[in-house]
């Protein structure tokens, strides 16, 4: 018997103002060809004042408790993936708990930027298949529209503000890949690349900071690391490119996104895009990307998903799962 972490429910929030390319041309020196063609987006979604973090992790997660035909009650433990939390403390989880009138079991941030949400995922899955839970419900939250400088266009262009949620649940399964649920999960980072992708506050300046990026340094190192984490992911339990019905990837870039894909061996009509309308929604990105690819009909019970992310650290992963 093998126990593994499935999929119950998934459901995602984004905020109600939309941001298109045109209106970013009146705010910074920029256009619509230019974002489009370097970046793939045409829109994204901001967070209206007073709306937090918090905020759109407690949608998204009502949204998938619902999807799962549970309540916040049913659930053992929620982790946030987010670099935005409302406060330095209590954790952005903590809040979303009490939000949701969870009265039991215990709630906990992750911190890996855009890579956030796989590693939660892989957090969630060893708290199941260890026994210590039942049921885990797995949030990207994040309010990135707040970390930008206004004074750089190579990166304030990029950014949106959303959430997305998916409720993990212990199933016993039969040890082979048929399996639904989470089959292998791949895990790095190096602190050495710290400087090409980070904030410029925090305690060390007391200020909360703006999103500094080497964009071509960035580029490039994703390109190569998620392909290679993807194929690492997928060794593990003897799988290939060729299995894979849909990979969800980040959504940072249509560039990397194409390129990775590429070098997985997976054509373009078997990767869920959305960074079209979202923009970079950072740990936010893949669970918004699943649930509305399943809204969208692409995600079906029983497909091979793949989904792989990397963000400041530079920390970077990814999760092999049967929907």
């Amino acid at each position: 018997m093998t126990i593994r972490a499935v999929v119950k429910g998934v459901g995602h929030y984004l905020p109600e103002r939309v941001v298109p390319n045109a209106e970013l041309e009146t705010l910074v020196d920029t256009t619509d060809e230019w974002i489009t063609s370097r970046s793939g987006i045409k829109r994204r979604h901001y967070a209206a004042e007073g709306q937090t973090t918090s905020d759109l992790g407690t949608r998204a997660a009502q949204a998938a408790l619902a999807d799962a035909g549970l309540t916040a009650d049913d659930i053992d433990a929620i982790i946030v993936a987010t670099s935005t939390a409302d406060l330095t403390f209590p954790s952005c989880a903590t809040m979303v708990q009490g939000a949701l009138g969870m009265t039991r079991g215990y709630a906990f941030d992750v911190q890996a930027v855009c890579a956030g949400f796989v590693f939660a995922l892989n957090t969630a899955n060893a708290l199941i298949i260890s026994g210590q839970v039942q049921r885990v419900l797995v949030i990207g939250a994040e309010t990135f529209s707040r970390l930008m400088d206004w004074t750089d266009r190579s990166t304030c262009v990029l950014f949106g503000d959303g959430a997305g949620a998916l409720v993990l649940e212990a199933a016993t399964g039969t040890g082979t890949t048929a399996d639904r649920g989470i089959l292998s999960t791949d895990l790095h980072s190096d602190g050495r690349l710290r400087d090409i992708l980070y904030v410029d506050g925090g305690t060390s300046t007391g200020t909360t900071g703006h999103l500094r990026m080497e964009g071509k340094e960035v580029f490039r190192h994703a390109v190569e690391k998620l392909a290679e984490t993807a194929h690492l992911a997928l060794d593990k339990v003897g799988l290939s490119g060729g299995d894979v019905d849909w990979i969800v990837p980040h959504q940072a870039n249509i560039r990397i996104i194409e390129a990775t894909a590429k070098r997985m061996q997976v054509p373009m009509d078997r990767v869920v895009v959305t960074v079209q309308d979202h923009g970079n929604t950072s740990a936010a990105s893949i669970p918004l990307a699943m649930s509305i690819g399943k809204a969208r009909g692409q995600i079906k019970t029983g497909d091979l998903l793949v989904a792989e992310a990397i963000g400041g650290g530079l920390a970077w992963g990814s999760v092999v799962l049967r929907w």
